[in-house]
């Protein structure tokens, strides 16, 4: 197949143009590619042509141009997919379950009533409340839909600034309805649709990505390759242990780089040495993850060092604690703030004067210009019917129109500025993958991107902000939760972090210091997930729930004691799984009072509820476990796998449901969400399954005898 460049894009008419030009007809193209600033024609086998050789494309470029454009085009298509098909599932979700399942699953919140709460930073914020514990996977930044128990009958829509124990903040561009202060509000997880166009819009850049940023794009994808790493002299400013040290060492002197971060070896930490070390360099930093809680957690923790930090996104997904930081807060203290609000109270004045006059609305100019009107008026003349009076009034209200015109592209031209000159006086600006893309940050460009939570994220996403900077690190663990994708992509699936570490394992290192969980908590995920590379530090390698200062049991001591790890082993009692009716998801009725069981137990032993965190991979079991748990007075922390991600408890409590005689566990099977649940317990870890149903799995069978090797397996005894 010949394939020849033009070099510009082209399509359409353009391009039959130029294949005139060049004696070829659109009949003989096969496909034209687009990417670099080009256009990649490929003719068909059969055509004959005199092209000049020096229009040929190098086999190198030719596969670059065709990698990219296929590669653009088959993302942009997943995006709007995923777009789709997520708001497609909230809307069925609303459609056809009760608003109580949806609160239980913690996508909705309900019998709230709103107080009205100081605005600021041009937003308007409710605080929504009740004397009821509020337990949601509803978070900060999250875009929210109001109603009065009719979200289908509803437009409203906020964004969450805050949640607390009872109650949850919103804020609003406009000024809400006054419907929102009365009893009986209800709040829903909404889809923020402008993250999926903000992708798109990065792909279309990416395409023509130009000098390092074309060399970027094609390491991220895989075109070409990344020079090594070299390892840098660093003082760290914090203590590290040598692996976090070699991580930021090397990744200071590479152009890509990972940090394979496996749950509780301080990869934030690390990341933050990094950053600080960048600053110490005299590098622009841009520190990113997909959610707002990663943003501000590094946020916090950056706070500690004397650096120029900034905080972009939407006010109200910024921690309240931290709006010091944030680029709009930033500029309501600064000294050109003051001369443009003048400003703008001026246009305010500008436009009452302006409304005393005729306004030339196309029936009242009768299809005259603006100038002509102002030609007439000036001239004392009437024209088509409209008198004099009338012409000059109009004139006036253009007089001022165009007065308030250029005013305000001034304004805004002076905000612009503002706003730019914090962005460049940082040493460090913070932000979401998707803020990116906003009209405050798209401009700009930085040394170096840090990125967290990138085993977390859709391939478009982690590419945002390396198309921003000159240099990326990318951290995160691929062996725990995948990108979390509602349309059942496979290629949304997989992260670019796990597509790089597997490909440019060289350009990675692992932390193999953990300070979260006893050795014997960590050890099966340890041998199954990390190769057996993790070390459990001293300060946790032997701690238990002695620590805590309970009580003996009283009742299945033999379960609750101070071995780490225990097996709780339902074969044979008739514990089966069943399907709720309209539901496609599992729920274990014996599991659930066996959990309920040995929480009220401990509790008894002086546990506090902070300290127990409750795990089933199943929202019909979290449901069913939530009815049983939670009360007026205390919310158990009841999630799903995914729930838990990126959390820890003292005492961990597993429910694997799954108990039938085929030996069927499902998605049980995605050996990532099971690492992702053993890994979160730092004292003590108890799972409850059929040891039958589950060792049709060569996995759980070895999880079991794990657990039997070096904890206890136990048959339930209801009377122990």
């Amino acid at each position: 197949m010949a394939c020849f460049i033009v070099p510009k894009v082209v399509e359409g008419i353009e391009l039959q143009k130029a294949l005139r030009r060049l004696k070829i007809k659109l009949a003989d193209i096969k496909k034209t590619y687009h990417a670099n600033g080009k256009t990649l024609v490929c003719l068909k086998k059969r055509v004959k042509t005199k092209i000049d050789r020096s229009l040929f494309a190098s086999g190198e470029e030719e596969a670059e141009i065709i990698a990219i454009d296929e590669f653009v085009s088959r993302f942009s298509y997943l995006i709007d997919e995923e777009r789709r098909a997520e708001i497609a599932a909230t809307m069925s979700e609303i459609k056809s379950i009760s608003g109580i399942e949806r609160e239980i699953y913690g996508r909705a919140i309900l019998d709230l009533k709103g107080t009205k709460e100081p605005s600021r930073l041009n937003l308007y914020f409710v605080k929504f409340g009740r004397s009821r514990i509020i337990d949601t996977e509803i978070t900060s930044g999250d875009i929210v839909l109001i109603s009065r128990g009719e979200p289908l009958k509803s437009d409203l829509v906020g964004t969450v600034s805050e949640v607390r124990r009872n109650f949850i903040t919103v804020a609003f561009e406009e000024r809400p309805p006054k419907w929102v202060y009365t009893q009986g509000i209800r709040i829903d997880l909404y889809v923020n649709d402008v993250t999926f166009k903000r992708m798109e819009e990065n792909l279309q850049l990416l395409r023509h990505a130009t000098n390092h940023k074309r060399r970027l794009r094609n390491i991220a994808l895989g075109i070409w390759e990344p020079k090594g790493a070299l390892k840098t002299d660093v003082t760290p400013v914090t203590k590290l242990n040598p692996t976090q040290k070699d991580a930021v060492s090397l990744a200071l002197g590479s152009e890509a780089f990972l940090i394979h971060g496996p749950p509780g070896t301080g990869k934030t930490s690390t990341l933050i040495e990094l950053i600080v070390q960048e600053v110490k360099r005299g590098n622009k930093v841009l520190a990113t993850a997909d959610s707002n809680t990663a943003v501000d957690n590094m946020l916090q923790r950056l706070a500690k060092y004397e650096l120029t930090l900034v905080r972009v996104g939407h006010p109200a997904r910024i921690l309240y604690e931290l709006e010091e930081f944030s680029i709009h807060a930033k500029y309501a203290k600064s000294l050109e703030a003051e001369a443009i609000r003048k400003g703008w109270e001026e246009v305010g004045l500008l436009v009452k004067e302006r409304d005393k006059y005729s306004k030339p609305t196309q029936a009242r100019a009768r299809g005259m210009s603006r100038d002509r009107i102002t030609t007439l008026a000036a001239r004392g003349k009437s024209m088509r019917g409209i008198s004099v009076a009338t012409m000059q009034s109009m004139a006036k209200w253009i007089k001022y129109d165009n007065k308030i015109e250029a005013l305000v592209k001034s304004l805004k031209s002076q905000e612009e500025d503002a706003y730019r000159k914090i962005i460049e006086s940082a040493d460090v600006v913070l932000s979401t993958n998707g803020m990116i893309m906003s009209e405050v940050l798209k401009d700009h460009e930085f040394d170096v991107a840090v990125i967290d939570e990138g085993s977390q994220q859709v391939i478009p996403s982690t590419l945002i902000p390396i198309m921003h900077a000159k240099r990326f690190v990318i951290a995160g663990d691929h062996k725990q939760l995948p990108p979390t994708v509602v349309s059942d992509t496979k290629e949304l699936k997989k992260s670019l972090f796990e597509d790089l570490i597997n490909r440019y394992p060289k350009l990675s290192q692992m932390l193999r210091i953990q300070y979260r969980m006893n050795q014997k908590i960590m050890g099966f995920s340890n041998e199954m997930f990390y190769d057996g590379k993790l070390i459990a530090d001293e300060s946790v390698k032997n701690h238990t729930i002695a620590d805590l200062g309970l009580q003996k049991p009283s009742r299945f001591c033999d379960i609750l004691d101070e071995t780490p790890v225990v097996f709780v082993d339902t074969r044979g009692m008739e514990a089966y799984e069943r399907l709720p009716d309209r539901s496609t998801s599992y729920e274990n009725e014996k599991e659930a009072k066996i959990v309920q069981t040995l929480v009220e137990e401990l509790m008894e032993m002086g546990a506090k509820v902070e300290n127990i965190g409750i795990i089933t991979p199943y929202a019909a079991q979290v449901k069913l476990l939530k009815k049983l748990l939670d009360s007026q007075e205390r919310v158990f922390e009841i999630k799903s796998v995914d729930g838990f991600q990126g959390r820890e408890k003292e005492i961990i409590i597993i429910s694997f449901v799954r108990s039938n005689e085929r030996g069927e566990i499902g998605f049980l099977q995605d050996f990532r969400r099971l690492n992702v649940a053993l890994t979160r317990a730092k004292r003590k870890l108890i799972c409850i399954g059929d040891s039958q149903t589950l060792s049709h799995n060569e996995v759980y069978a070895k999880l079991i005898e794990y657990m039997q090797k070096k904890g206890k397996v136990r048959r339930w005894n209801e009377g122990a």
